[in-house]
């Protein structure tokens, strides 16, 4: 399941995996414009996961980090809708992996740069997805962008460990690797 965050408009998504081919279960949006108080948003963000998870039980969420802007108080909020969407995922013990926006974009389009728009589109032509079928707000293919993203990244080989660079891969696995000595 992917999540895009959001306080006005919160994206979700599932994609399912037949064999090794992803395939578009739902998406779609959560509009909290009209809710005024920004706890109730929070709360409605909160039974919606839940609900969401309850009704096509993902085994993993992958949601979309929040990224930095210059306004702080929108940086505070997002990160609450964020914190509220990863609780309820939580609380029906689904693991989480958050995905940077510039992530989800190159692994999407091949572009960290990319608009909401080319990633839509290459999720539909990535997805086969019928253009009737595709959302009208953005917010659901980033949701389903992220989730698509987290299924690229599971299929890739795990080389020790998880290693994030040369050197710590070469910490964790001192057996694997032949010393040169000079002579």
């Amino acid at each position: 399941m992917g999540i895009d965050p959001g306080t006005n408009v919160m994206g979700y998504a599932v994609l399912g995996i037949k064999g090794k081919t992803p395939e578009p279960v739902v998406m779609g949006v959560l509009k909290l414009r009209a809710m005024e108080s920004h706890y109730l948003r929070l709360r409605r963000i909160y039974e919606r996961v839940v609900g969401l998870v309850e009704q096509y039980l993902p085994d993993e969420l992958a949601i979309e980090a929040p990224f930095f802007g210059k306004n702080v108080q929108s940086m505070l909020k997002l990160g609450r809708a964020q914190g509220v969407a990863m609780a309820a995922a939580l609380s029906r013990d689904i693991p989480i992996t958050e995905y940077a926006p510039l992530k989800i974009k190159q692994s999407v389009t091949g572009n960290g740069q990319a608009g909401k728009e080319q990633v839509a589109d290459m999720l539909q032509r990535i997805l086969s997805i019928p253009e009737e079928k595709m959302p009208g707000l953005l917010d659901a293919t980033d949701a389903m962008a992220a989730a698509l993203t987290h299924h690229y990244e599971r299929r890739k080989p795990n080389l020790g460990g998880g290693a994030k660079s040369w050197e710590q891969f070469i910490r964790q696995n001192p057996d694997r690797i032949a010393v040169r000595r000079k002579k």
